[in-house]
């Protein structure tokens, strides 16, 4: 998931003017993640900072796949073997994973990680042949086996490994805003990468939230006012290389194990951002026809994509909305 630059202008509001916007960014679940916002009492505010920082940190610890010691890694070693007890956070992010995975046909699949764990972007390496052809029997959503009574995983195929890279980003981001609103927060941004979810407004008007150029990194391709609702963006510009023309990133093609290369960026809106980190990756899986009829089928969700020749496609709602 990339970053999106938050245009957050702040406010006076009559009263408040001993109040400040707070903003703290940290280094977790592999990318930046920060808290901004607005605080009547600011050591409240960055009581409320650390909260959700911590709870960043938590599920890191619990979700990360390239981290020995957490859950996830856990599942993945032993899976195949025997049902693997995890926590009530693990049930709601795979369970939700495999409800996306259903709707969009395998587009999205956190199984991908059979085939994931082949590529080295610093190094510039992608999977040889004989790699994928071990891998792709291993992406399967319908082998992974969630048992919610038991509260407990098991894995079909011993080459399946799971990535919630997709997803869990955008659980997190929704914890996080869950934390401030019952600290009394009604104001902020919570943001992961590129995925973000916006708590209240400015005072008397909306956040300007801009989309960046996918080849052009400090400029945007749209700026849309959003508040209260959550806003993710896939792309190929962050971790990629390029070899004899053709870019290699880290959004991969469930169905081939190579990088899906029909669009150049998909965002997606919803109220959620468990939600709308799934659904950004996978309308940039299915491109633009099926993403946005995927999209379009969805009640309060939106979309935003560029395709491969860099032009604009907008939802239909959204369409409207932009005319009116």
């Amino acid at each position: 998931m990339q970053c999106l630059v938050l245009l957050v202008l702040g406010v006076c509001l009559a009263g408040l003017c001993r109040a400040e916007w707070l903003s703290e960014t940290r280094s977790m679940m592999g990318t930046e993640v920060s808290v901004e916002l607005w605080a009547t009492d600011p050591e409240r505010g960055r009581a409320a900072q650390r909260a959700v920082l911590a709870e960043f940190h938590r599920l890191d610890e619990m979700m990360n796949p390239w981290n020995a010691q957490s859950l996830l890694a856990k599942i993945n070693r032993r899976a195949f073997d025997d049902a693997v007890p995890v926590t009530p956070e693990l049930i709601e992010v795979i369970q939700r994973s495999l409800y996306y995975s259903r709707l969009s046909g395998g587009a999205f699949d956190i199984s991908f990680a059979a085939a994931g764990r082949y590529y080295d972007f610093r190094e510039g390496r992608v999977p040889l042949a004989s790699e994928l052809a071990v891998a792709g029997p291993a992406i399967d959503y319908r082998q992974i086996s969630v048992d919610s009574t038991a509260q407990s995983i098991r894995l079909g195929h011993r080459e399946m490994s799971l990535d919630l890279g997709g997803i869990a980003k955008g659980y997190a981001v929704d914890r996080g805003i869950r934390i401030l609103t019952d600290a009394g927060i009604e104001s902020a941004v919570v943001s992961a990468g590129g995925d973000s979810r916006i708590l209240g407004n400015l005072g008397d008007r909306p956040r300007m939230i801009g989309i960046r150029h996918p080849r052009k990194e400090d400029q945007y391709v749209v700026v849309i006012p959003l508040e209260d609702t959550a806003i993710s963006t896939s792309g190929d510009y962050e971790r990629f290389f390029e070899r004899d023309g053709v870019r290699f990133h880290h959004i991969l093609d469930p169905e081939t194990g190579d990088s899906a290369r029909k669009v150049r960026s998909a965002s997606v809106i919803a109220p959620l951002a468990i939600d709308t980190d799934a659904l950004s990756t996978t309308v940039f899986v299915l491109g633009v026809e099926k993403g946005l009829a995927l999209v379009n089928s969805l009640p309060g969700v939106d979309a935003i994509i560029v395709d491969g020749e860099g032009k604009l496609h907008y939802s239909q709602e959204l369409l409207l909305s932009t005319t009116e």
